[in-house]
């Protein structure tokens, strides 16, 4: 049996829903908003978190308030509910991104459903699917400061000598002198390389450049290669002789995505949010699976209950990959003091898809 299909005939009942919006200023002229979808139904509550990045569509979603009809017409299942949800139009306005924030809060609505029918049921998701949660290895994600064109690594080494065996993964930029490369390489702590390949017109776009991306390449032999442009000119030669480290991410919402790559992949960034629905979702897992190739999951800075969810799932299905899902608090320029350490001991609420934090 798959695994959507030990979930999907869970008995669910929805009687209405609630929206608490969150916001936190995560870096300067940044201010991050998310909102938490609160299902309520047979007494119990189910909790999932819209990762949409553009305030505005938050901003209208709250203002809007519940206006969908999500009451069920009698007792019905989690697979009956995620269909309806999926028929429905989330956005009380056109949301700024097109169909990637459609599939951000299908998932917050599908993980509240998931939520709820397990708490109503009184079990725990890893005993529906019959998976013994595991410690989760995670990376943290960074990007070095700039000052004057030269990327500092002094803030990242800061970081490491508070927290000796964390991991990172790091976005290279044109900006990384033989110094900066030559201290991250003895640091030891490189796990991953994201090229960013893959995204245009934003602030972390970097440049398709094969001489900077064979550089990086050839300085991290042991390293994951996620996200390189290999449509860039001279992009694919220059990496052809680490195709078996390269990974993928932003270009990964269903297994039409996967099995669209310019080659197998030894390794994918399977994000729940980004495949949009638990379906679609559970068979990502499951494809994987069957194919060998090996998965890891990422975060897309949740403020609520969603990073908490994306750890249950790694814990579940790929517990010992460079998991993008360090604590929050790695991810402040100065992180606090008495942060757990990777692996991260898996702390599972008694019902329901929850992660204690």
């Amino acid at each position: 049996m798959g695994t959507y299909e030990l979930l999907a005939g869970l008995p669910l009942a929805v009687e209405s829903y609630t929206l608490e919006g969150l916001e936190r200023d995560v870096s300067s002229g940044f201010l991050r908003k998310t909102t938490v979808i609160h299902l309520h139904g047979g007494g119990e509550e189910g909790i999932g978190e819209d990762v949409v990045y553009d305030a505005e569509d938050h901003d209208a979603l709250q203002a809007a308030g519940p206006y969908l009809n999500l009451a069920g017409r009698g007792e019905t299942t989690l697979g009956d509910f995620c269909a309806r949800i999926d028929a429905l139009d989330l956005f009380p306005v056109e949301p700024a991104r097109g169909e990637v924030s459609r599939l951000y809060r299908r998932w917050a609505f599908h993980s509240a459903a998931l939520d709820l029918a397990l708490r109503q049921a009184g079990r725990p998701l890893h005993a529906v699917l019959g998976r013994e949660p595991q410690a989760v290895t995670f990376v943290n994600s960074r990007r070095l400061p700039e000052q004057d064109g030269v990327a500092d690594v002094a803030p990242l080494l800061a970081v490491l000598e508070r927290y000796p065996t964390l991991r990172f993964k790091l976005d290279p930029t044109p900006a990384w002198s033989d110094e900066t490369i030559a201290a991250l390489v003895a640091s030891g702590a490189v796990d991953s390389i994201d090229y960013k390949g893959h995204y245009r017109g934003t602030i972390v776009d970097t440049p398709s450049d094969p001489v900077f991306y064979k550089r990086i390449a050839e300085a991290f032999p042991d390293a994951w290669l996620e996200d390189p442009d290999l449509d860039g000119e001279g992009i694919d030669e220059a990496l052809r002789p680490h195709r078996d480290r390269i990974t993928w991410d932003a270009p990964i919402h269903s297994i039409a995505d996967i099995e669209a790559l310019p080659f197998a992949p030894k390794m994918v960034n399977i994000k729940p949010s980004r495949f949009g629905g638990l379906e679609r979702l559970c068979a990502g897992y499951d494809y994987c699976a069957e194919h060998g190739i090996g998965a890891y999951g990422g975060g897309q800075f949740e403020l609520g209950p969603g990073r908490g969810q994306a750890q249950y799932l790694a814990s579940l299905f790929h517990p010992d990959t460079p998991n993008d899902l360090a604590p929050g608090g790695y991810n402040l320029t100065d992180p606090p003091d008495g942060l757990p350490a990777s692996p991260l001991e898996a702390h599972l609420a008694a019902t329901g898809f929850r992660w204690n934090a």
